[in-house]
């Protein structure tokens, strides 16, 4: 199994899908790093069981010295979210609150973001009824 950047790929995947696997790097990064910045010495097509020590360690360098990845993006991302939380921005108002930062409506979704339905309001005694006592 080869070890980049502290992450294990996945044996089976191609080189150009099993990159996705390390925070910080989508399709696209993991096409240009293969294409421009190691200059088609990897071909993205195959398997990551078939690259040799040296095509690891060169994946392996060219990643650690030109991108963040991994615990260091981590760590910029939560600092990011910190400072907004302290200066008092929107962004920040919206983190604290667990609601939806990007603009999204909240009004019927933001599920995943706000947790499970809670039903507020008064209770009639016909719902009262309707749902049976707990025991």
């Amino acid at each position: 199994m080869a070890r980049i950047v502290g992450v294990d790929l996945p044996r089976e995947k191609k080189v150009i899908i099993a990159l996705g696997y390390i925070y910080g790097i989508g399709r696209s990064l993991a096409k240009k790093i293969l294409e421009k910045d190691l200059e088609g010495k990897i071909n993205p097509d195959k398997r990551v069981k078939e690259l040799t020590e040296e095509e690891v360690g060169l994946l392996n360098a060219v990643i650690s010295k030109n991108y963040k990845v991994e615990g260091e993006l981590r760590r910029e991302v939560q600092s990011n979210i910190k400072r907004y939380v302290e200066i008092g921005c929107y962004r920040g108002y919206r983190h604290r609150r667990s609601l939806p930062v990007r603009g999204q409506r909240t009004r019927t979704n933001g599920r995943t973001r706000r947790g499970r339905r809670k039903t507020v309001g008064a209770v009639t005694k016909s719902t009262v009824q309707a749902a049976p006592a707990k025991k």
